[in-house]
């Protein structure tokens, strides 16, 4: 027979204070966040030597896909976040937060909207033609006249429930 011992909890207890943490400060809204060293070193390395918490992080992606040029680096999109923190922030507080906060969680959620919207209406599959190059042919326009599901007679559906329905019965 095995007894159980308190080593185990102890062990383990001495692993997770074991874990180095550090406090850092966003270069954007200024969030201090702690995080380990690793961790650290990892987004100062993806946002060349600038730590940047996760909602700035997110916010610089939304920078890079609604952007009106084809394409603008991480470090364009950086800078763009960076500036509109600072004019954000030199502006003082608002008069209300509570009507501020539900205004700009409002237009963070229009522009989302927007960019998958815009996401959703270009061809998600190449075109015969460029198919077999692996590329996808941009100047193909698809409209949308009509749904892609055949209209149903309501006698159909019926006929198909009542089916259904026997079957269950048969089923009993």
């Amino acid at each position: 027979m095995v007894m159980p011992t308190t080593e185990a909890p102890q062990t383990l207890t001495t692993k997770l204070t074991q874990i180095e943490v550090d406090s850092v400060k966003c270069d954007c809204c200024g969030l201090t966040e702690e995080c380990t060293p690793a961790y650290i070193d990892c987004i100062r390395a993806r946002y060349n030597g600038k730590w940047i918490c996760g909602l700035c992080a997110e916010a610089v992606k939304d920078e890079i896909v609604r952007c009106e040029r084809p394409m603008i680096s991480t470090e364009e999109a950086l800078t763009q976040h960076i500036n509109f923190c600072k004019k954000f922030n030199s502006a003082g507080p608002p008069p209300n937060p509570a009507v501020h906060l539900i205004s700009a969680m409002r237009q963070i959620l229009r522009r989302r909207s927007d960019s998958l919207r815009s996401l959703r209406s270009m061809p998600c599959s190449p075109t015969k033609g460029t198919a077999g190059r692996g590329m996808i042919d941009r100047s193909s326009k698809f409209s949308r006249s009509e749904s892609c599901i055949p209209t149903l007679s309501l006698s159909l559906v019926d006929s198909s429930i009542d089916s259904i329905e026997e079957e269950e019965e048969g089923n009993k």
